[in-house]
């Protein structure tokens, strides 16, 4: 039998090697999921309708548009963060008017008590704090140098594979910048509602259990009954 404190040193091993746990001022998620499909794997994140109401439902529009598609990370600097490009410009396709309309809107600086670690989904924006657009960063490491200069509208919840593989990938400067050689292109998107997901599921299992409960009182009504 393993001590008490032998236990607790096994789950803080394993609370250390899981990144997106979270914490008590991690705000709760939304139940929809995004998913970013990349040349080196998938992305998958939620948001904080809480925090940032007005940001998520511009970036949501945005991938629901489509926009997100063959757009790219410009950069990817290790342990810091992970940048989205801009739509407009950052595409390889080029965007119908819906798309540009969208893309083309900013929004109002949502800066919150929340803090930029790793996982963190954080706008980008020029020195105005009501610029931000469609760019944003993913953070690869805690940056609290940030908090509260920038507005946090979700968090990465699976994927942090495809995160380590980005920060190993060679990269080059650009005056503040930390940029990869290559492209690292976002091939295309889709999103999901976790409790649609759930509720199905549930619905699927209750109607097994029923058809399994119907099969066992006939079996018992043939047995036990004239």
């Amino acid at each position: 039998m393993p001590s008490f404190w032998a236990t607790i040193g096994v789950l803080l091993v394993l609370f250390s090697f899981s990144p997106f746990i979270s914490s008590s001022s991690d705000p709760d998620l939304g139940s929809v999921r995004v998913v970013f499909q990349t040349n080196y794997g998938d992305i998958e994140f939620g948001f904080f309708p809480h925090v940032a109401p007005k940001t998520v439902e511009h970036i949501f529009k945005l991938v629901r548009l489509g926009c997100y598609n063959t757009n790219h990370f410009f950069r990817v600097d290790k342990s810091f963060v992970a940048q989205v490009a801009d739509v407009v410009g950052g595409r390889t396709a080029p965007m119908n008017e819906e798309q540009r309309v969208e893309a083309e809107k900013t929004v109002v600086g949502e800066f919150s008590h929340v803090k930029h670690v790793r996982g963190i989904l954080s706008m980008g924006r020029y020195s105005d704090p009501n610029s931000a657009s469609s760019s944003f960063s993913i953070l690869l490491g805690d940056a609290p140098h940030l908090d509260g200069e920038y507005a946090i509208f979700g968090r990465v919840t699976k994927g942090d594979e495809t995160l380590r593989k980005l920060e190993e990938l060679p990269t080059r400067r650009e005056g503040i910048f930390v940029m990869p050689t290559e492209r690292i292109t976002i091939l295309s998107t889709y999103f999901y509602d976790t409790k649609v997901e759930t509720c199905e599921h549930e619905n699927f299992v209750l109607k097994r259990r029923l058809a399994h409960s119907a099969i066992e009182i006939e079996r018992q009504r043939m047995k036990c009954l004239p």
